[in-house]
């Protein structure tokens, strides 16, 4: 055998030199400059205070540059049915792999999008009953319940040998959607006496619709269509006047010489009211559809989206309506032990993709839950599948918090997944504020060193002893730990809720405390959300902050969302003895030019759009002769350029004293969004950001009960506090807090835990402790109590 002679190593292939992403100049967004270098293979934790430039740097830089550069491989015409993405403000981006992006983003809200539907899972199912359900039914196509069963048969003309021949042909396609329900599961019915006062006749103002009482059009149209007598109450009608009245189709006829469409009350209110998104109403005609619109399970497929045939064929006595509503953890056993060789590689792949839900903690959902009902950190978890068992290396992936919503005992577990990621060779960049996945970085990164405009920069970059040690905001607050209170309050009465069996509660009575800092706690899954916000009696006076999104668009800014904008523009008008419409962007003082967008984009097709600054108004958004008028020696525009902070001493005394929108900006600083622009997009603001933007603007809401889930999502270590003092300040003015969190500071601050489980899905839905913090840590009896004990260090 030959020797190996000498020490020396040999020369590394220059292939094996590319180990790192480097950025440099980055601009984007509040980045100032940001230069650095991210190791690959390895796993590399962000952090930072909320709105450090985080996102900008990680999603915004990295993961879209990557995104855009493969989009760019496609040709022309794919490109033109992509996302078009602009290249992001950096001078250079090297070393980037291929990036898949596992956001928080809800999954979209259609009725018709599923947990299984979204994952494939469905797809998969519908392919084995079509092959071993008996009796045999058709296709995969007939146990979809987004497909309708249809038939038709006609003439057709086919040209052949130069003559033109007529054939007879017909066709049926065998779908699985419930007709009823048309695979929405639930069935809306109008209830009529919302509609109308059967004692009253028309003359009389039967019609109780918004918009239809008085001597309107709207009411006129029904009292002389001549369909029937106006002065008979509605009750006397005969069945064809009834009918015509409430479901008549259009039909054209004249009312005082001018030219209408006469159509029954029931279609004419589902097209002008119902069709419409119920935020975007007017509060009175909200509330009316609220009263008059009821949801039922659909009687015919008993909510399970499907036909009678589809739910008729079998495996083993299992129906694909009962696997689909099946515990996810109990189906991957249910096709475990199916042996059926002739549909082996489908079971292998439909039992991996389920052992992934149960290995990623979502074991507790079944296939039917509607993906819009998701929270952030499910919606992510759920995209993380298809990941878990992919076969590529050298991928760059790229999570938004994953531990969002996830309680101490399954952030273990995901800190697993990411560690697996990494160990099969791919980039793992994370960003993050949880200590527990800090911990477990390779590289760490640190933006601030505040927020907004006071951020921007990279504090420090380094391993996590290093951040321990070096002295930023993070790596000060990084041993932080909450203590147990010495006191608690008491309780001023109790909200109580009886018999809760919503989800997986199993008929769960309890008394929340009212008048102090109420926590319910429990494993992802335990069934807290389906206590606090699916059991609450109506009527309790209750304010609920929940983590849906905020809607609104590039126009939309905190000023607008929170109302600010109209005691600002009343001061501007009553100072200055002009209309309060001249101070809108979006009304008669927007810039003729970008219409008050402050910006012009220009449409490209299959390239990035372009937004260039408008040179009329130079971003500022409003016409040149509004800019004239000044409150406080200020022009609008400048006063939306003011972050809250700076806005609020301005609004608070002299020539610009403003007591109503003093109050709003005292909120919004009260919330820890001191540091934002009044004028700011909504769209730019994080999570973390629009979540504390709504609690500013519920707290004005005249309510003695808060109820907030996870208020903690996006907030750094240092911002915790803060919350926990505004918290207080809330129960110490006399209102009532209710929070679902799994933060263990939070815990700790807590006069009472309601912890839920023991497990998730069907192994929770029970109440496990009552009581203060200090009993919960002494007990030790649940995984909350161990994970608390731990944390306290007691």
């Amino acid at each position: 055998m030959a020797e190996e002679t000498g020490t020396t190593t040999p020369t590394p292939h220059v292939a094996d030199s590319h180990g790192l992403i480097r950025v440099h100049g980055a601009r984007e967004n509040n980045l100032k400059d940001v230069s650095i270098e991210i190791p690959k293979r390895r796993l590399t934790v962000f952090t930072g205070v909320s709105g450090s430039g985080k996102s900008s740097l990680v999603f915004d830089t990295i993961a879209a540059e990557s995104q855009r550069l493969i989009n760019e491989t496609y040709p022309a015409f794919v490109q033109g049915f992509m996302p078009n993405l602009a290249r992001p403000d950096v001078d250079v981006l090297d070393g980037l792999t291929t990036a898949i992006i596992v956001d928080q983003h809800r999954m979209g809200g259609d009725p018709r999008s599923t947990v299984g539907t979204a994952t494939d899972a469905d797809a998969m199912l519908r392919i084995l009953f079509s092959r071993l359900g008996k009796p045999y039914i058709g296709s995969p196509k007939a146990f979809s319940f987004n497909i309708a069963s249809i038939s038709g048969a006609g003439a057709v003309t086919v040209e052949r040998a130069g003559q033109k021949v007529k054939e007879r042909r017909s066709f049926s396609i065998t779908g699985g959607m419930c007709p009823r329900c048309e695979g929405r599961g639930a069935v809306t019915d109008l209830d009529l006496a919302q509609l109308y006062d059967e004692t009253l006749s028309l003359n009389e103002g039967a019609i109780t619709v918004p918009g239809y009482k008085g001597g309107g059009w709207n009411s006129r149209l029904y009292i002389e269509s001549g369909f029937f007598d106006p002065d008979k109450p509605i009750s006397k009608f005969t069945e064809k006047e009834l009918r015509d009245f409430l479901h008549r189709e259009p039909t054209r006829m004249k009312i005082a010489g001018i030219n209408m469409t006469y159509e029954g009350l029931i279609p004419r209110i589902q097209k002008s009211m119902l069709s419409k998104d119920k935020e975007s109403m007017q509060p009175h005609i909200r509330e009316f559809v609220e009263r008059a619109v009821t949801f039922a399970t659909c009687p015919d497929c008993d909510g399970t989206r499907r036909s009678e045939g589809a739910r008729s064929s079998k495996i083993d006595g299992i129906s694909i309506a009962d696997a689909c509503a099946m515990q996810i953890s109990d189906l991957a056993a249910w096709v475990k032990g199916l042996d059926e060789p002739s549909v082996a590689p489908l079971l292998t792949s439909l039992g991996h993709t389920l052992d992934s839900f149960v290995e990623i903690g979502l074991g507790y959902l079944s296939l039917d839950r509607p993906a819009g009902t998701l929270s952030g950190g499910e919606a992510q978890r759920t995209k993380m599948i298809r990941h878990l068992g992919s076969s590529l290396t050298d991928v760059t992936y790229v999570f938004d918090e994953p531990t969002t919503g996830l309680h101490p005992h399954d952030i273990r577990r995901m800190n697993g997944l990411l560690l697996r990621l990494r160990d099969k060779g791919n980039t793992v960049l994370v960003v993050e504020h949880k200590p527990e996945v800090i911990a477990i970085a390779d590289h760490v990164v640190d933006l601030g060193p505040g927020a907004g405009a006071g951020g921007g920069t990279v504090c420090f970059q380094g391993t996590v002893e290093g951040l321990r040690t070096g002295g930023t905001i993070t790596g000060r607050h990084f041993g932080d730990r909450a203590a147990l209170k010495d006191t608690v309050r008491k309780p001023t009465g109790t909200l109580q809720i009886r018999g809760a069996s919503t989800h997986n509660l199993r008929g769960v009575d309890v008394d929340i405390p009212l008048g102090v800092l109420a926590v319910v706690t429990g494993v992802a899954g335990s069934g807290k959300s389906s206590l606090v916000h699916g059991s609450i009696p109506a009527g309790a006076g209750v304010i609920s902050v929940d983590q849906g999104a905020i809607r609104g668009s590039r126009r939309s800014n905190p000023a607008t969302y929170t109302g600010l904008l109209d005691p600002i523009r009343k001061a501007f008008a009553k100072q200055n003895g002009v209309k309060p419409t001249l101070f809108s962007p979006n009304s008669e003082g927007a810039c003729p030019t970008c219409n008050g967008a402050g910006v012009i984009y220009t449409d490209l097709a299959m390239m990035a759009g372009v937004a260039t600054t408008c040179e009329e108004c130079d971003g500022k958004r409003f016409e040149a002769s509004v800019l004239g008028y000044h409150l406080g020696g200020r022009d609008i525009s400048e006063v939306l350029a003011m972050p809250v902070a700076e806005a609020e001493e301005f609004f608070a005394a002299g020539e610009a004293h403003t007591p109503a929108a003093h109050r709003i900006l005292q909120r919004l600083q009260d919330v820890g969004l001191g540091y934002l622009t009044i004028g700011q997009p909504l769209t730019t603001l994080s999570g973390g950001e629009r979540q504390r933007l709504k609690l500013a603007t519920h707290m004005a809401d005249k309510g003695g009960v808060y109820v907030l889930d996870e208020p903690t999502a996006g907030l750094h270590l240092a911002d915790v506090e803060q919350l926990l003092g505004l918290l207080d300040r809330l129960v110490d003015s006399g209102k009532s807090v209710i929070v679902v969190e799994h933060h263990q500071a939070v815990m700790a601050h807590a006069d009472w835990i309601i912890d839920l489980g023991p497990g998730a899905g069907h192994d929770g839905g029970r109440i496990v402790f009552e009581g203060t913090p200090a009993d919960l840590v002494t007990a030790r009896a649940t995984l909350t109590a161990q994970h608390l004990a731990e944390y306290v260090g007691a």
